[in-house]
């Protein structure tokens, strides 16, 4: 899945929505101290209170909400052993497509079991699983929401998975109406933290229209922090690279390549040469996500104006950093977004923020014996409401 497929999916969660239908909810609520299920209820999900499918709705589009390879993750299945059992990809697939409400809360209350095997969770847990329909149409408009009867649809029922924790509500002072006093608000039954979920997955993922059941999307609590456990034990899958992660691998191979030292021009062209691989594929509304090997590390650095590197160096790189040279790197987790202000340039003075696009314009230089770093500006610069005068003028 790329991000627009992710994008187009999240934003059907809503009330009354035409193309995306949820049939079935099926909630489990776990207590921490047994990691038992305390408490199931399965529902038609047309059935609840208006009121609570918006609460759900919302903890829904945080599922899926992120970015991918930070947040969200596209997971391939590992290949289930001879005589397995309970390989969740199985258990995904005969719960999809269940025909008894009964068989696919079966499969759900195995996977919810699954999750709090030799695992303890601060609070009580309660996961909620739902099961609908999914339509995507072609050749739409990006406002679109209903379906027109010329459009092209594409069918296909999902899973989705939501873990949330309980918490107590803090007790507080109220004042009584009808007794006219105040009173002390005791409460005894726990929030679930719709607003912030743990973690979650949908499945299957799509791709080009068509739905890929050797796939799982995971939602990670927090960005950067998947739950590597979960991911294993849980999913069943096999193991991701984060996008941290991939853009650490890629500076230590150009390190390796080129040395620990490189100036902020050379640094600029880098970020801006794979940056136009990233454009590129976004101009031609490509599905496929580019992507840096060694040939586009080699080409990247020599556009960027780095002499005297040769294939082999760069191989020999790839080799050294993460042992295999067909490793592939994807160029979005290495400039994740060109013209925010992603690169943090602290020093014991002042911290700075600067996107990629403008790096170009700071150098370091010596001044006086002294390293400074130089900042190019077209206008005044004014702090405090000050306007700063240059040093030429107080001369």
């Amino acid at each position: 899945m790329n991000k627009k497929d992710i994008a187009d999916i999240r934003r059907h969660f809503k009330m009354d929505a035409d193309l995306l239908k949820i049939h079935e909810i099926y909630n489990v609520y776990i207590r921490k101290e047994t990691s038992e299920i305390y408490h199931e209820e399965a529902r038609p999900f047309p059935l609840l209170d208006p009121e609570q499918q918006e609460l759900f709705l919302a903890n829904f589009k945080k599922v899926l909400g992120g970015k991918l390879d930070v947040k969200l993750f596209e997971v391939k299945f590992t290949h289930p052993e001879e005589g397995e059992t309970g390989h969740t990809q199985q258990l995904l697939y005969e719960g999809l497509y269940a025909e008894e409400p009964e068989d696919w809360v079966e499969q759900m209350q195995t996977m919810a079991l699954k999750m709090v095997q030799d695992v303890q969770y601060e609070n009580d847990l309660v996961v909620t699983f739902i099961r609908g329909q999914y339509y995507k149409t072609t050749k739409r408009q990006a406002d679109e929401t209903e379906i027109d009867p010329n459009d092209d649809v594409y069918t296909t029922p999902f899973i989705l998975g939501s873990l949330n924790l309980t918490e107590l509500p803090k007790q507080s002072l109220v004042f009584d109406f009808v007794e006219r006093e105040f009173k002390s608000n005791l409460f005894i039954n726990p929030v679930i933290k719709l607003a912030s979920p743990i973690g979650g997955f949908l499945f299957p993922t799509f791709t080009d229209n068509a739905a890929d059941v050797n796939h799982v999307l995971y939602a990670a609590g927090k960005p950067n922090k998947p739950d590597f456990g979960f991911l294993e034990n849980v999913l069943n899958g096999q193991p991701i690279v984060t996008a941290d992660e991939d853009k650490a691998i890629f500076e230590e191979i150009v390190k390796s390549v080129v040395g620990e030292s490189m100036d902020t021009k050379t640094l600029a062209g880098v970020y801006e040469n794979i940056n136009q691989l990233i454009v590129v594929e976004e101009d031609q509304d490509e599905e496929e996500v580019p992507m840096l090997d060694v040939q586009e590390v080699e080409r990247v650095l020599k556009a960027s104006g780095v002499e005297d590197v040769s294939t082999e160096q760069v191989e020999r790189a790839f080799k050294t950093v993460v042992d295999d040279p067909t490793y592939e790197m994807k160029a979005s987790n290495i400039v994740p977004n060109y013209e925010a202000k992603s690169i943090k340039i602290n020093t014991k003075v002042a911290n700075i923020a600067i996107s990629p696009q403008d790096l170009k314009y700071v150098k370091q230089v010596n001044y006086q014996g002294k390293r400074c770093l130089l900042i190019e500006v077209e206008e005044d610069t004014v702090i405090d409401g000050f306007t700063i005068v240059s040093q030429e003028q107080l001369r």
